[in-house]
């Protein structure tokens, strides 16, 4: 008897042990990723917003602008207006713009986010790959307003890259580590940014297949 006693009391023990740790747990608020808690937008623009760009890397400078037709008044009083068409490069070629090309680097710059800024005097730019930047990206926004990213090397990962948002001069930096998807979206050749890429020569090694002559 004195057993089934003491089983009874450990059952009891533990159900009330159980109880306190659902109540405690139960109270607690949720928990956050730090990471994620912490993430703030590059900028506070939208992807629509964007009236022009340049994209400038150690090999190459590039512009875009949105394209347009121009409305004009009509017999009713409407003023004249403009409505947008797409995107075309106006550096180094005079072309329309490839608009996934476009569409994906203008996504970025509207919705990343980071996590971690740090601060660092100017002197210590190289250590981050910003004194020689891979990419600076300038964006004109359709209220005249401009931003500029300043794009450098990777981390010690390669899973972010260390970035200045509308950086100023001789100030301390603000250094953030941005997606390094933004590596794809400025390092391209200048073929995949034009809408009408140019079509792979034929071989000449290959000749078409003759004819079968006639039996």
């Amino acid at each position: 008897m004195k057993f089934q006693r003491t089983s009874l009391a450990l059952v009891f023990a533990a159900l009330a042990l159980g109880g306190f740790v659902y109540y405690t747990e139960s109270k607690k608020p949720p928990q956050i990723d730090q990471a994620k808690s912490n993430e703030q937008p590059l900028f506070n623009f939208k992807e629509q917003d964007v009236q022009a760009f340049t994209v400038q890397t150690p090999i190459q400078t590039l512009a875009f602008a949105q394209s347009s037709l121009t409305i004009p008044p009509n017999q009713k009083g409407k003023p004249q207006s403009s409505s947008p068409t797409g995107w075309r490069m106006q550096k180094p070629e005079s072309t329309p713009a490839d608009e996934g090309a476009v569409a994906f680097l203008l996504n970025l710059l509207a919705t990343a986010k980071s996590d971690r800024t740090f601060t660092v005097s100017p002197a210590k730019k190289s250590e981050f790959g910003l004194d020689q930047p891979s990419a600076t990206v300038e964006v004109k926004l359709n209220n005249q307003q401009s931003h500029r990213l300043v794009i450098g090397k990777p981390n010690f990962n390669r899973n972010f890259l260390y970035a200045l948002v509308d950086p100023s001069e001789n100030k301390d930096l603000s250094v953030l580590l941005i997606p390094i998807n933004f590596q794809n979206a400025v390092d391209r050749p200048l073929a995949e940014w034009k809408r009408d890429k140019p079509k792979p020569k034929p071989n000449p090694s290959i000749s078409p297949s003759a004819s079968p002559s006639p039996q």
